[in-house]
C-alpha cells in the first residue's frame, strides 16, 4: 500500500488501512513483540495521515489486543492479538511434526484460496504479489532472510480472494507458518541453501503465473504442489533425524 493509495481513501477507510499495515508488520516480525511503535509524529510522517487517524487506528490495534499503550511512555507490541479464538502459538510449530501438521492445514486452505483469487484478482492485487515477489528474490540474492516477503506473498494472494476471512485467518497464523521461520532460523544462506530458495521462489511464480492467467484450476494446482513439496521436504528432514 503506497502513500499516495493512503491519500485518495476517506479518513476512516485510511484508518483501517493504517491498522492493516501497521498489522502487517506485527505478524510478518518487522514489528516483534515488546517493540515499541514509532512516534504518532513518525507515523503520520511515512503515511502521510492525520494525527486523528493515527490515534484511531491504533485504538483499533487495541481493541484487537495487537498492541498496548502506557501513558507517557509510548505503544509496545504485545503479539498476534489476545483476543480468543482459533490461533497457532509459537511453541505450536517448535518441530518438524509441528511444521508438517501446520503444512497440512495450509494445503487445505491456500490451496483453494489460490483458486479463488485466480478468479477475483484485481490489477493492485497482482501489483502487490509481484512486489512481494520481487523482495523475495532480492533477499534471497542479497543473502538476506526472505521469511517477511514470502509470507507477505502468500497473504496477498488470501487478500485477492476478496473473501476477508482468509485473510484474517492467514494474518492470524502470521510469519511462522513459513517452515523456515522457525526452524532454520540459524541457517547460513550458503550457495546450496540459496539454490533451494530460488526453487521455491520458482513455485511461487507458478502460483502467480496462474492468478495472472484467471485460471483457478491451475492456480490451486500450483498452490497444492508448492505447499506439498514443502511437506514432503520436512517429512525427509523428519525421517533424517530419526
Amino acid at each position: 500500500m503506497t502513500t499516495d493509495t493512503l491519500l485518495r481513501r476517506k479518513p476512516r477507510t485510511l484508518a483501517l488501512e493504517l491498522v492493516e499495515s501497521l498489522g502487517d508488520r506485527i505478524r510478518d516480525g518487522r514489528l516483534a513483540l515488546g517493540a515499541k511503535l514509532p512516534t504518532e509524529a513518525a507515523i503520520m510522517d511515512e503515511f502521510n495521515v492525520s494525527r486523528t487517524v493515527v490515534r484511531e487506528a491504533i485504538s483499533k490495534l487495541q481493541a484487537s489486543g495487537l498492541v498496548e499503550t502506557r501513558h507517557g511512555i509510548g505503544t509496545f507490541v504485545l503479539g498476534l492479538g489476545q483476543a480468543p479464538g482459533f490461533k497457532i502459538a509459537p511453541d505450536q510449530v517448535s518441530t518438524l511434526r509441528d511444521v508438517i501438521a501446520v503444512l497440512e492445514l495450509r494445503i487445505g486452505v491456500e490451496t483453494e484460496a489460490a483458486a479463488l483469487a485466480a478468479q477475483r484478482r484485481t490489477d493492485a492485487n497482482l501489483t502487490t504479489m509481484r512486489e512481494a515477489l520481487n523482495a523475495v528474490a532480492a533477499a534471497v540474492n542479497e543473502g538476506r532472510d526472505a521469511v517477511a516477503a514470502d509470507f507477505q506473498f502468500h497473504l496477498e494472494i488470501a487478500r485477492a480472494t476478496q473473501n476477508s476471512h482468509f485473510a484474517e485467518l492467514m494474518g492470524t497464523l502470521g510469519s511462522m507458518i513459513i517452515p523456515r521461520a522457525r526452524l532454520d532460523a540459524t541457517d547460513a544462506l550458503n550457495e546450496e541453501r540459496r539454490l533451494y530458495l530460488r526453487r521455491v521462489n520458482g513455485e511461487h511464480e507458478s502460483i502467480y503465473d496462474a492468478i495472472v492467467a484467471q485460471d483457478p484450476d491451475a492456480a490451486r494446482a500450483a498452490m497444492r504442489t508448492h505447499l506439498a513439496n514443502s511437506r514432503e521436504r520436512r517429512r525427509r528432514a523428519q525421517a533424517e533425524a530419526g
